[in-house]
């Protein structure tokens, strides 16, 4: 008798039910495309995926099992495994509910138990709402920090990823002003090395070329717009070339992303979340992918929320979850 072996397997957790996530998660399955090795589970509930393929005439070509076992010998590829039964004609595309959003948390830790349990070799996210969840865990802040505390991960961070742009962000989401208390040398010389670990160990550049942008106009020209680049910044970047890793700046950021578009550097290491964000959603619209550094597993997402205005209006496009879930397959290969 020949002895089944397991295939890689990448879990997607289905996102806020009333979001466009079940909606992207049917159209990434039928459209064809993804990576034909790895069987992918999709966490979520059969009722509002069914209800979602009725509406985009699709089906739900999607497997029920209970244990991430079953997966093992088949021919097919496609499997769900229902983490919530929720009552899916309440389920109204594009209107949050703390009902949804206990949902989508439920999708998350089952995501993150399964891939610290290595059931899983990637954990791929569709969007949530952070303001729903909130209501009903006022810690969380995303997914990035989710993940992290569940793996007990101290050191760990963002990148978003495009074909032309690669980009590391040293604080995420906070305020202008909390950015500027969060700037510390040793916070961004954590996000080089992490940048750095991620470039080589998933993307398989030997000696990736880093670069870190500059806080204030013109990189602060000296200390005539500003003495952070000189007083935190440099200093930095001056340890992570000790270390042997080939990392310049800080540059002006103004025409930094421009040289790193066009392949001067294969990532930069952006300060803030629209400093590093704006340039690469100009670029990658449709198909960035958001990574998360640092974690003992693979985890990829979307680079867009739960668009709840457009929710149910089959105007979604998978692009984005097409490009994470290939990534991830991509970086299960690699290992």
């Amino acid at each position: 008798m020949t002895e089944k072996i397991p295939r890689p397997v990448i879990a997607i957790t289905m996102g806020d039910p009333a979001g466009v996530g079940p909606e992207i998660i049917l159209k990434a399955l039928t459209a064809g495309g993804l990576p034909k090795k790895p069987g992918y589970v999709i966490i979520g509930d059969r009722g509002v995926l069914e209800k979602t393929g009725r509406f985009l005439g699709s089906g739900c070509p999607l497997i029920s099992i209970r244990s991430t076992t079953e997966t093992v010998g088949r021919e097919e590829r496609f499997f769900l495994f229902e983490a919530s039964r929720l009552p899916a004609a309440q389920v109204k595309s594009g209107r949050p509910d703390t009902r949804w959003g206990k949902a989508a948390l439920a999708y998350l830790r089952m995501g993150a138990q399964w891939a610290l349990e290595n059931q899983v070799q990637a954990v791929v996210t569709a969007p949530i709402s952070k303001e729903v969840i909130q209501r009903i865990d006022p810690g969380f802040t995303g997914h990035t920090e989710f993940f992290a505390t569940r793996a007990g991960t101290r050191r760990f961070g963002m990148m978003l990823t495009g074909k032309r742009l690669k980009v590391s962000l040293v604080t995420i989401h906070c305020s202008m002003k909390e950015t500027l208390r969060r700037l510390k040398t040793e916070r961004i010389l954590e996000t080089i090395e992490l940048t750095h670990r991620t470039l080589t160990h998933w993307f398989g550049i030997r000696d990736p070329a880093i670069a870190v942008a500059g806080l204030n106009p013109h990189a602060g020209e000296k200390g005539a717009f500003g003495t952070e680049e000189e007083t935190i910044i440099a200093p930095a970047v001056q340890k992570a070339s000790e270390q042997g890793l080939r990392v310049s700046g800080p540059h002006p950021a103004d025409t930094l992303f421009y040289w790193a578009a066009r392949g001067r550097y294969d990532a930069v290491v952006a300060l803030y979340h629209d400093q590093g964000l704006i340039p690469l959603k100009l670029l990658h619209f449709d198909n960035a992918v958001n990574l998360t550094m640092g974690l003992p597993f693979i985890r990829t997402s979307v680079d867009h929320g739960t668009a709840f205005d457009i929710a149910g209006t089959g105007l979604a496009k998978a692009d984005s979850l097409v490009a994470a879930v290939k990534m991830a397959a991509a970086f299960i290969l690699r290992k």
